[in-house]
């Protein structure tokens, strides 16, 4: 097994971040192998339950306020709407469910009420429940916690040095104290980046650095690929090479090897080759289904038909067991 560190320098991801190509995919592919199911593929499912008039200024978002993107705004949708996408979502093979609001935070008010109703909702359907709502308190955490959420979203983005040229509505600590909060609550942690936003490679390694220095890896890292959206600011950036997302993917694997890598945005733009490679270089988990939150994204039929074709089969939900009983048999475990 790969020991899990938590002291990487920048020298040293850079140093694996450029290996030659082959090689580091049959690294990364080899410590897949030593920590994973590689042939196993988690299928996630991305439902926007808030969508439009956020009041931040991320570069990249067609759902900020201030840019016209032309996204219909809508309140935060019924319950039942949820549960039947929810459903829906189980039926074509996903385990896990994401809701999404477009909130700059969470605020304790009826609406939040309502998101803990749909994440107990959901998970009595034994999925596991994600949700991404922005920044959170350590009590709001907490409630997300006892309704039954399984994780919490809330990605960095890009890496410290490059954070104020994409957004300046909130800081990079601002992101890191919600991953705490998350944390602290026993809430499995997914936090990644995007790729394409006109960062360099020494801002990709060294928003890999933070993740993998944190006291605990993410349980999963999402890698997405920057889809540009006409009327945000970063709207004619060039599609990010495939190349690039692999480097990426292999470099979170070897560096984060017991953590999931999921393949998440820009998967429209990539051929069922292309993502092979990506599985190769240690992705193991998808978003399925026909949008991911406002943006496009490969169908659930699409989808089976590449995992029968590659070989690969759909991760069950809570295969490692659900964050706080983990944590606690953990944390009994230390303390022998």
């Amino acid at each position: 097994m790969n020991e899990v560190r938590h002291d990487w320098t920048k020298e040293e991801i850079s140093e694996i971040y450029h290996t030659p190509l082959l090689d580091l995919i049959y690294r990364a592919a080899t410590v897949h192998r030593e920590n994973k199911d590689y042939a196993e593929v988690q299928i996630s499912s991305l439902i926007s339950v808030k969508t439009g008039g956020c009041p931040e200024d991320c570069a990249y978002c067609p759902q900020a306020a201030r840019y016209q993107t032309g996204v219909n705004v809508h309140a935060i949708l019924p319950k039942e709407e949820v549960v039947a996408a929810a459903q829906k979502a189980k039926a074509g093979g996903a385990s896990r469910l994401c809701m999404g609001a477009a909130w700059r935070e969470v605020r304790d008010n009826r609406d939040f009420d309502k998101v803990i109703e749909m994440v107990q909702a959901v998970n009595e359907l034994d999925m596991e429940v994600c949700c991404t709502l922005g920044m959170l308190t350590e009590s709001q955490a907490q409630r997300l916690a006892d309704a039954g959420l399984y994780a919490y979203n809330h990605n960095l983005d890009t890496s410290e040095e490059d954070y104020k040229r994409i957004i300046t509505t909130r800081t990079y600590n601002d992101r890191l104290k919600t991953l705490e909060h998350v944390r602290k609550a026993k809430i499995s942690v997914c936090s990644g980046g995007i790729i394409g936003l006109g960062e360099t490679v020494e801002d990709r390694i060294s928003m890999l650095k933070t993740l993998s220095n944190l006291p605990k890896h993410p349980e999963s890292v999402p890698v997405n690929a920057l889809v540009p959206v006409e009327g945000t600011p970063l709207a004619e950036q060039p599609r990010v090479s495939v190349w690039d997302m692999v480097r990426m993917i292999a470099t979170a694997r070897i560096i984060m090897p017991r953590t999931v890598v999921r393949l998440s945005a820009g998967r429209t733009e990539m051929s069922t080759v292309e993502q092979a490679l990506c599985f190769m270089a240690g992705a193991s988990s998808i978003f399925a289904g026909e949008k991911l939150l406002t943006t496009p994204n490969p169908s659930f039929d699409e989808d089976m038909a590449m995992f029968e074709l590659l070989g690969l089969t759909p991760r069950k939900a809570f295969k490692n067991g659900r964050p706080n009983q983990q944590e606690v048999k953990e944390e009994a475990a230390a303390a022998l």
